[in-house]
């Protein structure tokens, strides 16, 4: 989910990221319920024994009961092991060691070649690492491996004729039914589900449109670039990634010249990685293609006010930027941070503006409701911390937990700074924008994990990295 850069982007090198933010404890679940062996013969008492008082042969029974438990144990392991299409079976039932896919491991190169210095920013984030245990790990790993899934059986229903309303609800289906959260009940979707709101983004729509109640309906056509982009939550770990569909291949180019440029953005991502460094490359690799339209050689442009951006617990905008342009910044990349490293090119002026409607909103954690005098604002901030907190949500997830004639209380709400509104995000008409986006970690310095080779990647830079999917099945995947 791409973020607004700031018009006063210039941020000094003492900067880092606030900590997490809302706390979201997974019950445990319930033990498996044991029932009675059924192995009694007609005719027979619980101690194997005949109306007779006659005993029956302990190796017919014994022999009954193994064949018995290894077909039921054969049975339900083949069970366990299978996704239905599309995917509905939820996660634990698949892995239900909690031992998601691992990855290729990878060393972390370090430039420095003073390996013993310990500066003020690495004493700063000790603290975060403290939270950057296994289960942090698995979070990560079951967001991660919901998200291919999801992902996978997206690439084969995205075609021409299916309408964006279809695809958005077959994406936050898959995504509530793998992570086991169906969002209903109050509180149940803060322990995982969506990220924030499915962006659909057709042609010159850059960023932040997703269908609404009430919109006219959209279908995808031919000639249509469209970009997907959600969100994965874990316990507030989000796993943001997103790509582009075009059937056209006139589009080939611009598709390659975003992907390449998230590429480079993730060759030069890692520990002590200045964002100017990470910008300039960005935007020398994308302005390097030409897309031919209409017999018209087009450049191709990087967008220069949206940015990737750094991702905080439960919130998918962070205080960080990573810009697709040059930028003159002193900002660099820690460890304990997690970043979306995303790019946007366009065919356009390589410049968005607000466009009418609305995707989503966000709970903005640092305003005060102390003066919030109306009722109706009232109830509805009340539903909201309970339902998303600091999560971004849309009008669409608001009526699907039975939320009614809220549109006065949001209003209220967003005029009180409480909670902000955002609006897609648009080039000028007849230009076309493609997106490619990548999620990665750094805990810790020295090593980095590596996800989806294709789509997105997830770091985790320490003593040793783990890549979230094995290097075998990563060039089957979308």
């Amino acid at each position: 989910m791409g973020s607004k850069t700031p018009d006063d982007y210039r941020r000094g090198p003492d900067e880092s990221s606030a900590s997490a933010a809302i706390a979201s404890v997974n019950p445990a679940k319930p033990a498996a319920a044991s029932g009675l062996l059924q192995g009694v013969l007609e005719g027979e008492d619980e101690d194997g024994e005949d109306e007779d008082g006659n005993k029956i042969g302990a190796d017919m029974i014994s022999k009954a009961k193994k064949k018995r438990k290894a077909h039921k144990k054969k049975k339900n392991k083949t069970l366990d092991r299978l996704q239905t299409t599309p995917p509905r079976v939820a996660l634990t039932n698949l892995f239900r060691d909690q031992l998601y896919p691992e990855g290729e491991i990878v060393p972390y190169v370090a430039h420095n070649g003073n390996l013993q210095r310990t500066t003020a920013e690495e004493l700063r984030h000790l603290s975060i690492l403290d939270h950057m245990n296994d289960q942090f790990l698995i979070d990560y790993r079951k967001a991660a491996e919901v998200h291919r899934q999801v992902r996978q059986y997206i690439h084969t229903i995205a075609k021409p004729g299916i309408s964006m309303s279809q695809l958005a609800q077959e994406i936050e289906d898959g995504v509530r039914a793998l992570t086991d959260h169906q969002g209903l009940e109050v509180g149940d979707a803060l322990k995982a589900g969506m990220g924030f709101p499915t962006g659909l983004c057709l042609n010159n729509v850059a960023a932040h449109w997703t269908p609404n109640p009430g919109m006219k309906e959209v279908t995808l056509q031919y000639d249509d670039v469209l970009k997907v982009d959600f969100g994965v939550h874990v316990s507030g770990r989000i796993v943001d990634s997103a790509f582009t569909v075009a059937f056209n291949p006139r589009y080939d180019n611009l598709l390659a010249a975003v992907k390449a440029a998230t590429n480079t953005g993730l060759k030069e991502a890692g520990i002590d990685a200045r964002m100017d460094h990470i910008s300039g490359a960005i935007q020398e690799v994308m302005e390097s293609y030409e897309v031919e339209l209409d017999r018209k050689i087009i450049p191709v442009q990087a967008i220069r006010d949206i940015s990737g951006h750094n991702i905080l617990r439960y919130k998918i905008h962070g205080d960080k930027q990573v810009p697709f342009v040059k930028t003159q910044t002193a900002q660099r990349m820690e460890e304990g941070d997690v970043f979306a490293i995303e790019t946007f090119g366009t065919t356009g002026k390589g410049q968005t503006r607000d466009d009418v409607g609305i995707y989503g909103y966000g709970r903005n954690q640092h305003a005060s409701a102390a003066g919030l005098h109306q009722a109706s604002a009232k109830s509805l901030l009340k539903t909201i911390d309970e339902n998303f907190g600091t999560l971004v949500f849309s009008k669409r997830y608001l009526e699907r937990i039975g939320m009614k004639n809220y549109h006065l209380g949001m209003k209220s709400l967003i005029s009180n700074g409480i909670v902000e509104s955002y609006r897609p995000l648009v080039d000028v008409p007849g230009s076309f924008v493609a997106q490619f986006e990548h999620v990665n970690m750094h805990p810790q310095p020295k090593a980095v994990e590596y996800a989806d080779a294709n789509f997105y990647r997830l770091f985790c830079c320490g003593p040793i990295a783990r890549k979230l999917f094995p290097e075998e099945t990563i060039t089957k995947r979308p």
